[in-house]
């Protein structure tokens, strides 16, 4: 967990995200090639690189958004394996258990315009956990006021600005309970003050202790908030290191011709 001082006794880690091999093609471009990443309950991993390096894609493959032609993807006590061949109902099977342990937020909010704030947070549990509602809205509401929008919680997506908008999103993807969250770009599509907002609800949940993963443009946030940061291009990891270091004195020369570009 970043800022929280000296590091935890090595009895403490406990691993609760492993991907292995992962390899993704469409067509024939290859977007992953060979990806591994291991991530510790806790930490707060960065995925930077250029546009069109497989961020995205690495990051939907972890939940089966997109259906890795091989690899393996652990996440808790739940585990896929590809090695190609089609895929099967058997294999979704076990990926909806998977997503069980996953939040995800994505860069266009994707709230559902015809539902209240409240709705929008309330609906997974309902459909998928069949939690009695009473207990259902008493945690929407609690979640709602952690990302500030307690005030908010009757109105339509659409009244609200992008950033009230990402911040209801992730509420959302709280309301699982997951075990490790996942964001894809989440505040590209805003300003720097409306993205600041969203920010620092994410480091807020850092704090606190959960497991999130960072696909950003946004390298200072990188940097100043990241326990690791992971550099990809051309479809691989390239490096992965710790935020100091990676920024001023990374190893590999894709990633210092990248840092040096987006500085």
């Amino acid at each position: 967990m970043a800022g929280s001082g000296n590091p935890e006794p090595a009895f403490c880690v406990e691993t609760v995200l492993c991907a292995e091999s992962i390899s993704k093609s469409f067509d024939s471009n290859k977007v992953l090639d060979d990806v591994s990443l291991t991530v510790e309950r806790g930490e707060l991993v960065s995925i930077i690189g250029p546009s069109g390096c497989g961020k995205s894609t690495f990051l939907r493959c972890l939940n089966f958004l997109e259906i890795p032609d091989e690899g393996t993807v652990t996440i808790a006590d739940d585990s896929i394996r590809r090695a190609g061949g089609p895929w099967k109902s058997s294999d979704e099977a076990l990926a909806h258990r998977l997503r069980a342990h996953v939040g995800m937020v994505f860069q266009s909010f994707n709230l559902f315009p015809h539902r209240t704030v409240l709705d929008n947070v309330m609906l997974a549990p309902r459909v998928v956990k069949h939690v009695a509602p009473a207990v259902i809205e008493a945690e929407a509401r609690e979640l709602l006021a952690k990302v500030g929008l307690e005030a908010a919680a009757l109105r339509y997506p659409a009244t609200l600005s992008g950033g009230q908008q990402q911040r209801a999103a992730i509420a959302r993807a709280l309301a699982m309970r997951p075990d490790v969250m996942l964001y894809d770009e989440p505040t590209s599509a805003l300003d720097p003050r409306v993205a600041e907002e969203v920010l620092e609800v994410m480091r807020a949940l850092d704090r606190e202790g959960m497991t999130q993963i960072v696909v950003t443009h946004d390298l200072r946030f990188a940097r100043a908030a990241s326990d690791r940061i992971v550099f990809m291009d051309g479809g691989q990891i390239i490096e992965i290191g710790d935020p100091d270091e990676m920024c001023d004195n990374p190893r590999d020369p894709r990633t210092r011709r990248f840092l040096g570009a987006s500085v």
